[in-house]
């Protein structure tokens, strides 16, 4: 098994072909869907953990079997993502990135059927 990689070896943004790579490979990793309930209902990516973005202070816990993995975190265009991904690197997780695009740039370049909002 390879040593965990260190934060700053791993670029923060991600770019949705990158993050479908990994789930075709099946690497071990968390995909963190930071929106709403209501966007989450609306079209999601299999797999993804909901925890919306002011949620995630109270529900940091739930996180914690991830502190040192990878952790790929996505909203509706990466802007939510980006500030959860820094409070998460903040918080001490080693392996955090930002899906950059969002679950829209997703629509739009690896997964058409996922409705775009």
């Amino acid at each position: 098994m390879s040593p965990p990689i260190e934060q700053n070896e791993l670029p923060f943004e991600i770019d949705v072909e990158s993050v479908k790579e990994l789930l075709d490979n099946k690497a071990d990793f968390l995909l963190l869907d930071c929106r709403e309930q209501q966007e989450f209902d609306h079209c999601r990516i299999d797999g993804s953990l909901l925890i919306p973005m002011n949620e995630t202070p109270q529900r940091v816990g739930e996180l914690e079997p991830y502190r040192e993995k990878r952790v790929v975190v996505h909203c509706h265009h990466g802007g939510r993502s980006h500030n959860v991904g820094q409070w998460l690197i903040g918080q001490g997780f080693q392996q955090v990135q930002n899906m950059t695009g969002g679950i829209d740039a997703w629509s739009l370049s690896v997964d058409p059927e996922i409705p775009r909002y």
